[in-house]
């Protein structure tokens, strides 16, 4: 895990927080991550008494995000020798995802049509 927080603080020197699994909280991890990275790890905990089922504040958008990565079938399985090339499946995957959202034609929440398409009328 720290080597993919150098990885993302290094060219984005902007992020200042991270939220990550309770399992990370264990670990020397977050204070490694504020004395070197000067960064704040906070970890995504379950509420005291809570059984069964939960859904995490922070943690659903991260699932909902890996559902949409998964959706490619070509990052269902790591085919890749290379990380670059696993990196550029996943860079082609969100170009194809907001390429969609920008072109849609309806919006899914309200039924209206999109600006842009309002627009053109």
């Amino acid at each position: 895990m720290a080597q993919q927080l150098v990885r993302a603080r290094t060219p984005h020197p902007q992020i200042t927080q991270v939220w990550a699994d309770s399992a990370y909280a264990r670990d020397l991890l977050p204070a490694w991550t504020a004395d070197h990275l000067r960064m704040s790890l906070r970890p995504v905990l379950r509420p005291r008494g809570a059984s069964g089922f939960l859904v995490l504040p922070r943690r659903w958008k991260v699932e909902r995000l890996i559902g949409w990565i998964m959706n490619a079938r070509r990052n269902c399985r790591d085919y890749e020798r290379l990380p670059q090339h696993s990196e550029a499946h996943l860079n082609w995957t969100f170009i194809t995802l907001m390429t969609r959202r920008i072109t849609r034609r309806t919006s899914r929440r309200s039924g209206q049509q999109n600006f842009r398409e309002h627009e053109r009328d």
